[in-house]
Protein backbone atom coordinates (compact mmCIF):
# COMPACT_ATOMS: atom_id res chain seq x y z
CA UNK A 1 0.00 0.00 0.00
CA UNK A 2 1.40 3.04 -0.78
CA UNK A 3 2.07 5.78 1.21
CA UNK A 4 0.19 9.15 1.51
CA UNK A 5 2.10 12.22 1.79
CA UNK A 6 1.47 15.24 3.73
CA UNK A 7 1.99 18.59 2.48
CA UNK A 8 1.12 21.21 4.83
CA UNK A 9 -1.38 23.61 3.78
CA UNK A 10 1.03 26.56 4.26
CA UNK A 11 3.46 25.10 1.85
CA UNK A 12 0.97 24.91 -1.41
CA UNK A 13 0.34 28.36 -0.46
CA UNK A 14 3.62 29.27 -0.67
CA UNK A 15 4.49 27.47 -3.63
CA UNK A 16 1.12 28.69 -5.06
CA UNK A 17 2.60 32.08 -4.40
CA UNK A 18 5.92 31.54 -5.74
CA UNK A 19 4.22 30.09 -9.38
CA UNK A 20 2.05 33.23 -9.70
CA UNK A 21 5.31 35.79 -8.90
CA UNK A 22 6.71 33.53 -11.56
CA UNK A 23 4.33 33.84 -14.34
CA UNK A 24 3.62 37.52 -13.39
CA UNK A 25 7.77 37.83 -13.85
CA UNK A 26 7.59 36.35 -17.27
CA UNK A 27 4.85 38.04 -18.61
CA UNK A 28 6.45 41.39 -17.53
CA UNK A 29 9.27 40.60 -19.64
CA UNK A 30 7.43 39.68 -22.88
CA UNK A 31 6.72 43.23 -23.17
CA UNK A 32 8.80 45.04 -20.98
CA UNK A 33 11.01 45.85 -24.35
CA UNK A 34 8.11 45.98 -27.25
CA UNK A 35 8.91 48.45 -29.94
CA UNK A 36 6.63 50.45 -31.69
CA UNK A 37 7.31 51.90 -35.22
CA UNK A 38 4.67 54.57 -36.63
CA UNK A 39 3.60 54.10 -40.21
CA UNK A 40 2.48 57.18 -42.15
CA UNK A 41 1.63 57.54 -45.69
CA UNK A 42 4.31 56.92 -47.50
CA UNK A 43 6.71 55.62 -45.56
CA UNK A 44 9.79 53.47 -46.81
CA UNK A 45 11.51 53.25 -44.08
CA UNK A 46 9.57 51.57 -41.24
CA UNK A 47 10.57 48.39 -42.54
CA UNK A 48 13.92 48.77 -42.16
CA UNK A 49 13.47 50.05 -38.65
CA UNK A 50 10.91 46.83 -37.48
CA UNK A 51 13.81 44.71 -39.12
CA UNK A 52 16.35 46.06 -36.97
CA UNK A 53 14.44 45.21 -33.59
CA UNK A 54 13.20 41.95 -34.95
CA UNK A 55 16.10 40.49 -36.32
CA UNK A 56 19.33 42.22 -34.76
CA UNK A 57 18.06 43.19 -31.49
CA UNK A 58 15.70 40.33 -31.63
CA UNK A 59 12.99 42.28 -29.46
CA UNK A 60 8.93 42.35 -29.97
CA UNK A 61 8.14 45.23 -32.45
CA UNK A 62 4.49 46.08 -34.38
CA UNK A 63 3.34 48.83 -36.74
CA UNK A 64 1.71 51.47 -35.40
CA UNK A 65 -0.57 53.21 -37.89
CA UNK A 66 -0.60 57.22 -38.22
CA UNK A 67 -4.66 57.10 -37.54
CA UNK A 68 -4.39 54.93 -34.22
CA UNK A 69 -5.31 56.55 -31.18
CA UNK A 70 -3.66 53.38 -29.44
CA UNK A 71 0.62 52.65 -28.60
CA UNK A 72 -0.38 49.02 -27.65
CA UNK A 73 1.71 48.86 -24.69
CA UNK A 74 5.14 49.61 -26.38
CA UNK A 75 7.85 50.85 -24.27
CA UNK A 76 9.57 52.66 -27.09
CA UNK A 77 8.19 54.31 -30.45
CA UNK A 78 10.60 54.83 -33.23
CA UNK A 79 9.35 57.46 -35.77
CA UNK A 80 11.23 56.42 -38.53
CA UNK A 81 12.43 58.06 -41.88
CA UNK A 82 12.02 57.74 -45.66
CA UNK A 83 8.15 59.23 -46.18
CA UNK A 84 7.45 62.74 -47.36
CA UNK A 85 4.10 63.26 -45.76
CA UNK A 86 3.26 66.93 -45.53
CA UNK A 87 6.36 67.89 -47.50
CA UNK A 88 4.11 69.90 -49.69
CA UNK A 89 4.18 72.04 -46.81
CA UNK A 90 7.26 72.01 -44.48
CA UNK A 91 8.12 68.64 -43.55
CA UNK A 92 6.16 67.08 -40.70
CA UNK A 93 4.31 69.74 -40.12
CA UNK A 94 1.53 68.10 -41.28
CA UNK A 95 2.19 64.40 -39.67
CA UNK A 96 2.51 65.77 -36.74
CA UNK A 97 -1.26 66.04 -36.18
CA UNK A 98 -1.89 62.53 -37.18
CA UNK A 99 -3.99 61.17 -33.89
CA UNK A 100 -0.87 58.85 -33.07
CA UNK A 101 1.26 61.53 -32.44
CA UNK A 102 -0.69 62.80 -29.37
CA UNK A 103 -0.22 59.31 -28.04
CA UNK A 104 3.07 59.49 -28.56
CA UNK A 105 3.81 63.28 -26.91
CA UNK A 106 1.59 61.24 -23.65
CA UNK A 107 4.13 58.61 -23.85
CA UNK A 108 7.16 60.84 -23.89
CA UNK A 109 5.63 63.02 -21.29
CA UNK A 110 5.71 60.31 -19.36
CA UNK A 111 9.38 59.54 -19.62
CA UNK A 112 8.78 56.67 -22.79
CA UNK A 113 11.68 56.52 -24.83
CA UNK A 114 11.82 57.78 -28.55
CA UNK A 115 13.95 57.56 -31.17
CA UNK A 116 12.82 60.12 -34.37
CA UNK A 117 14.98 58.89 -37.24
CA UNK A 118 15.76 61.11 -40.49
CA UNK A 119 11.89 62.80 -41.08
CA UNK A 120 11.47 61.38 -38.25
CA UNK A 121 13.53 64.32 -36.13
CA UNK A 122 11.73 66.48 -38.22
CA UNK A 123 8.45 65.45 -36.97
CA UNK A 124 9.60 65.52 -33.64
CA UNK A 125 10.41 69.25 -34.08
CA UNK A 126 7.61 70.27 -35.68
CA UNK A 127 5.32 68.88 -32.90
CA UNK A 128 7.79 70.68 -30.42
CA UNK A 129 9.17 67.42 -28.64
CA UNK A 130 12.66 68.91 -29.44
CA UNK A 131 13.73 72.21 -29.87
CA UNK A 132 14.82 73.67 -33.35
CA UNK A 133 13.96 72.94 -36.91
CA UNK A 134 15.35 70.83 -40.18
CA UNK A 135 15.68 73.52 -42.73
CA UNK A 136 17.00 72.58 -46.61
CA UNK A 137 20.63 71.42 -47.14
CA UNK A 138 23.04 74.40 -47.76
CA UNK A 139 23.16 74.12 -51.45
CA UNK A 140 19.66 73.24 -51.79
CA UNK A 141 20.49 69.18 -52.89
CA UNK A 142 19.77 65.98 -51.48
CA UNK A 143 22.03 64.11 -49.77
CA UNK A 144 22.56 60.57 -49.84
CA UNK A 145 26.53 58.91 -48.68
CA UNK A 146 27.59 57.35 -45.21
CA UNK A 147 28.69 59.93 -42.88
CA UNK A 148 30.83 59.95 -39.73
CA UNK A 149 29.52 61.11 -36.27
CA UNK A 150 31.34 61.92 -33.18
CA UNK A 151 29.58 60.98 -30.09
CA UNK A 152 28.71 63.84 -27.43
CA UNK A 153 27.11 62.46 -24.68
CA UNK A 154 26.60 58.92 -23.45
CA UNK A 155 24.34 59.74 -20.55
CA UNK A 156 21.58 58.70 -22.25
CA UNK A 157 19.55 55.39 -23.30
CA UNK A 158 20.79 55.92 -27.25
CA UNK A 159 24.28 56.03 -26.28
CA UNK A 160 24.82 54.33 -22.97
CA UNK A 161 26.98 52.01 -25.12
CA UNK A 162 29.39 53.86 -26.83
CA UNK A 163 32.21 56.27 -25.50
CA UNK A 164 32.65 60.08 -25.82
CA UNK A 165 34.41 61.08 -28.79
CA UNK A 166 34.07 57.48 -30.52
CA UNK A 167 33.21 57.86 -34.52
CA UNK A 168 30.67 55.98 -35.92
CA UNK A 169 29.69 55.39 -39.57
CA UNK A 170 26.04 55.53 -39.98
CA UNK A 171 24.30 56.94 -43.87
CA UNK A 172 22.47 59.85 -44.59
CA UNK A 173 19.41 60.32 -47.50
CA UNK A 174 17.74 63.32 -46.81
CA UNK A 175 16.77 67.35 -48.38
CA UNK A 176 16.00 69.39 -45.42
CA UNK A 177 18.46 67.86 -42.62
CA UNK A 178 20.09 71.92 -41.95
CA UNK A 179 19.74 71.50 -37.93
CA UNK A 180 18.45 75.79 -37.00
CA UNK A 181 17.74 77.07 -33.78
CA UNK A 182 18.19 80.19 -32.21
CA UNK A 183 21.22 81.37 -30.35
CA UNK A 184 19.42 80.76 -26.88
CA UNK A 185 18.31 77.20 -27.61
CA UNK A 186 21.93 76.55 -29.37
CA UNK A 187 23.27 77.48 -25.71
CA UNK A 188 20.57 75.57 -23.89
CA UNK A 189 21.97 72.14 -26.00
CA UNK A 190 25.20 73.30 -25.38
CA UNK A 191 25.04 73.70 -21.61
CA UNK A 192 23.31 70.94 -21.07
CA UNK A 193 25.28 68.38 -22.88
CA UNK A 194 22.38 67.74 -25.26
CA UNK A 195 24.09 67.57 -28.57
CA UNK A 196 24.15 63.98 -28.44
CA UNK A 197 25.68 63.80 -32.19
CA UNK A 198 27.82 65.81 -34.23
CA UNK A 199 29.25 65.68 -38.09
CA UNK A 200 32.82 65.06 -37.81
CA UNK A 201 36.25 63.78 -39.89
CA UNK A 202 36.82 60.26 -40.04
CA UNK A 203 39.76 60.85 -37.34
CA UNK A 204 37.22 62.69 -35.29
CA UNK A 205 37.36 66.10 -36.19
CA UNK A 206 34.27 68.72 -36.00
CA UNK A 207 35.28 70.86 -39.10
CA UNK A 208 33.23 72.81 -41.96
CA UNK A 209 33.91 70.28 -44.48
CA UNK A 210 32.53 67.37 -42.58
CA UNK A 211 29.19 68.88 -41.84
CA UNK A 212 26.97 67.25 -45.39
CA UNK A 213 24.12 69.63 -44.85
CA UNK A 214 25.05 73.31 -43.10
CA UNK A 215 23.71 72.33 -39.89
CA UNK A 216 24.19 74.95 -37.11
CA UNK A 217 27.24 73.63 -34.46
CA UNK A 218 27.44 70.12 -36.80
CA UNK A 219 24.65 69.12 -34.79
CA UNK A 220 23.66 65.16 -36.09
CA UNK A 221 21.14 64.65 -33.44
CA UNK A 222 19.99 66.34 -30.25
CA UNK A 223 17.87 64.96 -27.04
CA UNK A 224 15.21 66.71 -24.98
CA UNK A 225 15.88 67.44 -21.06
CA UNK A 226 14.58 64.22 -19.75
CA UNK A 227 17.08 62.52 -21.99
CA UNK A 228 14.51 60.26 -23.18
CA UNK A 229 14.11 61.57 -26.84
CA UNK A 230 16.80 61.20 -29.83
CA UNK A 231 16.28 62.74 -32.79
CA UNK A 232 18.97 62.32 -34.96
CA UNK A 233 18.94 62.92 -39.22
CA UNK A 234 21.46 60.01 -39.76
CA UNK A 235 19.88 56.29 -40.56
CA UNK A 236 21.06 53.68 -37.72
CA UNK A 237 18.45 51.09 -39.18
CA UNK A 238 20.37 51.60 -42.87
CA UNK A 239 23.33 50.56 -40.75
CA UNK A 240 22.75 48.12 -37.80
CA UNK A 241 23.77 44.47 -39.94
CA UNK A 242 27.17 43.57 -41.57
CA UNK A 243 25.14 42.65 -44.75
CA UNK A 244 24.92 46.41 -44.97
CA UNK A 245 28.65 46.90 -45.29
CA UNK A 246 28.20 49.25 -41.52
CA UNK A 247 26.56 48.27 -38.43
CA UNK A 248 27.56 51.42 -36.07
CA UNK A 249 24.00 52.13 -36.37
CA UNK A 250 23.06 48.89 -34.05
CA UNK A 251 24.84 50.60 -30.91
CA UNK A 252 21.84 52.40 -30.94
CA UNK A 253 19.39 50.28 -30.87
CA UNK A 254 21.77 48.06 -28.30
CA UNK A 255 21.45 51.10 -25.96
CA UNK A 256 18.08 51.14 -26.15
CA UNK A 257 17.45 47.60 -25.08
CA UNK A 258 19.56 47.92 -22.26
CA UNK A 259 18.13 51.01 -20.75
CA UNK A 260 14.74 49.50 -20.87
CA UNK A 261 16.72 46.56 -19.70
CA UNK A 262 17.28 48.25 -16.47
CA UNK A 263 13.94 50.14 -15.97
Amino acid sequence: MRAKLHVPIDAYKQLSELITEANNRNARLKTSMKFGVLVFPGSNCDHDAYYVIESAARQPVTFLWHESHDLENCDAILVPGGFAYGDYLRTGAIAKFAPIMEQVSHFAAGGGLVLGICNGFQILCEAGLLPGALLRNAGLKYVCKPVRLRVEATDSPFSSTLREGDVLEIPIGHMEGNYYCDPRTLANLQRDRRVVFRYCTGEGQITREANPNGSLDNIAGICNEGRNILGMMPHPDRSADPILGMNDGFKIFESMVGALAHK
